[in-house]
């Protein structure tokens, strides 16, 4: 079985005991997630299966949408609602729909964020949860990410309150933290805030209408029909232009061999070419050498 699965991740399960319950589900062991869900968060995790492995990184590294609850009045511990309260500021507030969208327009673009201690990312060799859950606090790099669009999903004209939520979807490229994102709004407000909820909508091209839950994926293991449910390599490359091979140019293509620079790479990072409609190569500027390309994933018949 090769291709893209793509899983709704229910809340309480973590991105590796999805992988867990497919490896038995799909009866291989050739899978892998493409980027990490916290428990408490659920949403669009697409499964590389097969030689879709490959492409795991690709899809880790796209653009993802959320619908998030802010919630301002208080601050946790992780920067969302699984952790303890350490600031709370009882007042009532007054926030008007003009203030906030000022605040997210000014957080639109590229910003800085700083990794929460509760998160994966790795200082001196050991990720900055295994710090948090001993009590040490550490320095962590800052980091540049990219938020495309901050939408609020509600009509209020006025929030009023001593908490204060409002919905609200971000799309993002990777790396950026939504908690880390509902604090940064808070601090903009002036006041403690935390992500109440999280749910992902769409990974890379892969959307929610299109995403099987584990239940519903057992139940067609038993029809016989979970072939149904993976969607082929290229879905997961769409972004990329396709070439179509020619007879001059499969066995080299085929062979992984350097090659000329080809024009599209001008102006995208990476071509695919194919037989058929279907991937064999996908092929990227050559980093040292200039004027040449070389094969980033190769896809044997």
């Amino acid at each position: 079985m090769h291709g893209i699965l793509p899983l709704w991740k229910e809340q309480g399960m973590t991105s590796h005991d999805c992988v867990f319950h497919l490896r038995k589900i799909l009866q291989t062991k050739k899978v892998g997630h493409t980027g990490t869900l916290d428990p408490a968060v659920e949403g669009v995790l697409p499964i590389c299966v097969g030689n879709a492995t490959r492409l795991a990184e690709y899809i880790t590294d796209s653009g993802k949408t959320y619908e998030a609850i802010i919630s301002i009045g208080s601050a946790t511990t992780t920067e969302d609602a699984e952790g303890d309260v350490v600031t709370s500021d009882e007042t009532l507030k007054v926030i008007t729909r003009v203030q906030l969208q000022h605040v997210l327009q000014g957080l639109t673009g590229v910003i800085t964020q700083t990794p929460p201690m509760y998160s994966a990312v790795k200082v001196n060799g050991r990720r900055l949860y295994e710090y948090a859950r001993k009590g040490i606090e550490i320095e962590r790099p800052t980091r540049e990410v990219i938020i495309h669009e901050l939408t609020l999903l509600d009509e209020q004209t006025q929030y009023e309150g001593h908490t204060i939520t409002f919905p609200l979807r971000i799309a993002c490229g990777k790396g950026t933290y939504i908690r880390t994102l509902a604090v940064q709004i808070g601090e903009a407000l002036g006041y403690p805030a935390h992500m109440q909820s999280l749910v992902r909508t769409m990974s890379g091209t892969f959307t929610r209408e299109q995403c099987y839950t584990l239940d519903e994926l057992r139940v067609m293991k038993e029809a016989h029909t979970l072939t149904q449910a993976l969607l082929p390599v290229e879905s997961a490359l769409t972004d990329y232009p396709f070439i179509e091979l020619t007879n001059d140019e499969t066995p080299k293509i085929l062979n992984g061999q350097v090659l000329p620079m080809h024009s599209l790479l001008s102006k995208h990072d990476k071509i695919v070419f194919g037989i058929d409609g279907k991937a064999r190569a996908i092929y990227m500027a050559h980093p040292t050498k200039e004027g040449l390309m070389k094969p980033d994933k190769m896809f044997p018949v």
